[in-house]
């Protein structure tokens, strides 16, 4: 989109959108852990699958890798912006996951964001708020559905720098617990906990025109105690980074990546011997653009996931709207 884009920089651009199922076979009786596998926020929590499987609901994080794309760091000038996030999440692979799993989920994620004509430390400021829904399909000892309300996202402290050849973002997120979490069942929304979200990111412009970008933005994220459960889940960083050129005004082409790493373990009186820490890596192009007869900027791209810690391992395709007022 060129310079006109609106990537969601700071804010958690997928509430709980995550799509993240994650469930491990364990041998009989020990206990072992579900961490949700993504752009989206799914967080498995199975209780039984049979004798020799027991699942404990430990979601690592809630915010879903690959939300953002090429500009990620980048925040609008100031002004009202609805920007609407449509993740659509397939995986039929698993290692050491229950067998034949596989998971189907949607989910849209509104998020509206005010970045205000007010400034600090030379920076604009703005703050976001992202209510999602979803939906999803599972495959665990036969298939089931599951629809709702997601974890809502507010985002207080958005800040926002534009220097010559850089733009600079930092925030502050938190989650709050507000979708229907239960650990008898896959999740695709709700976590059951709150945690907090630092955001530094930056966007570089190597040309004067602008034509070329490349941006990273990193993310660490801090559960607390899982309702219901009372486990805690471990601390996240997640890094989000694009590479793009525009080939038209207004349009721009590119390969976007992340790479998102559980840093501590889990805690709590059912982690069991299950220590190891979630991890995936996704891969992919986009294209972005603006549409000056709707007055819309819009986003799509696709992210193969070829490496994953467990979690499933699957396909993510993000297709972003955003309508500045």
């Amino acid at each position: 989109m060129g310079t006109a884009t609106f990537p969601a920089g700071t804010a958690g651009a997928g509430p709980s959108a995550r799509l993240r199922p994650g469930l491990r076979t364990t041998q009989p009786n020990p206990p072992m852990k579900s961490h949700p596998h993504l752009p989206t926020a799914v967080a498995l929590a199975v209780g039984s699958l049979a004798t020799a499987l027991q699942a404990q609901p430990i979601v690592a994080q809630h915010y879903p890798a690959g939300a953002e794309g090429i500009k990620g760091a980048s925040l609008p000038p100031p002004g009202l912006y609805l920007r609407d996030y449509n993740f659509f999440y397939e995986a039929n692979r698993f290692i050491d996951g229950p067998p034949g799993f596989e998971i189907f989920g949607y989910i849209n994620a509104p998020r509206l964001v005010w970045m205000t004509p007010w400034n600090i430390l030379g920076a604009n400021y703005g703050m976001d708020l992202i209510v999602p829904f979803g939906m999803m399909n599972y495959k665990l000892d036969g298939w089931h559905q599951f629809s709702g309300l997601g974890d809502v996202e507010l985002e207080p402290l958005l800040l926002s720098w534009h220097l010559a050849k850089f733009d600079v973002s930092a925030g502050y997120a938190v989650w709050a617990p507000t979708g229907d979490f239960s650990a008898s069942r896959p999740d695709l929304l709700a976590q059951g906990f709150w945690s907090h979200m630092l955001t530094l990111g930056g966007t570089w412009y190597p040309d004067e025109a602008k034509t070329i970008s490349f941006s990273v933005l990193n993310r660490y994220e801090f559960g607390m105690q899982q309702q219901d459960t009372h486990h805690t889940p471990g601390q996240v960083y997640t890094v989000e980074a694009g590479l793009a050129k525009s080939v038209l005004k207004g349009l721009d082409v590119g390969v976007i990546g992340y790479y998102q790493q559980q840093t501590t373990t889990d805690s709590g009186a059912a982690v069991g011997l299950d220590r190891l820490r979630d991890r995936k890596f996704g891969l992919g192009p986009e294209v972005s653009g603006f549409c000056p007869p709707l007055g819309i900027f819009a986003s799509l791209r696709y992210a193969y996931e070829f490496e994953a810690t467990d979690r499933p391992q699957g396909h993510l395709v993000t297709l972003t709207i955003t309508k500045p007022f």
